[in-house]
């Protein structure tokens, strides 16, 4: 009796191993799958996998070329490069003058900085900045002063009271 069950135990093992390792290989498209009705067919061709060996190899023969392509390119661009670039007292010099004529750059830069704020045009935009701003605090002072008229009509409060409670201040006005 140990025997038979066993081997019900093995076969059912064997089973799930086979389900197992099938469905890898699915996975792996080594094997192809089908359902048809109810049951799932399986099956490999011997030419696929010897067609897609064939179709990476090709693949990888084209990217080799064309790397190899590249390659080439660069080394003739570094070449090219190379050529004027060689080490010599006049392109020593020119290097020295490019970077005292940078640094100049910078500082001139930094002296216009140092005077933006003379500029007309930064004047004329802070200008701009400034009535837009007064009349955005005009805008809330009137919807302020609307609010407190409303709070007076509607609940009868005195207006020292609204102040008061809201924390609006007593020299409340408009900006001229």
């Amino acid at each position: 009796m140990l025997c038979r069950s066993n081997l019900i135990f093995l076969l059912l093992l064997a089973s799930m191993s086979v389900k197992e390792i099938l469905q890898s290989l699915v996975d792996d498209g080594m094997v192809d799958t089908d359902r048809i009705g109810t049951s799932n067919y399986f099956w490999a061709f011997p030419s696929k996998a010897l067609h897609a060996r064939k179709r990476k190899l090709e693949e990888l023969e084209s990217q080799f070329a064309e790397s190899s392509q590249k390659k080439e390119a660069l080394q003739k661009s570094i070449e090219k490069s190379k050529i004027g670039r060689e080490d010599t007292a006049e392109r020593a010099a020119l290097i020295e003058e490019l970077a005292v004529l940078r640094q100049k750059k910078e500082q001139l830069k930094a002296e216009i900085d140092k005077y933006r704020e003379c500029d007309p045009d930064v004047i004329e935009e802070m200008r701009q900045t400034n009535k837009v701003a007064k009349e955005a605090a005009n805008r809330w002072t009137d919807n302020i002063f609307s609010i407190k008229s409303w709070a007076k009509r509607k609940f009868g409060f005195e207006e020292s009271r609204i102040d008061k409670s809201f924390g609006i201040p007593e020299d409340l006005d408009y900006i001229d």
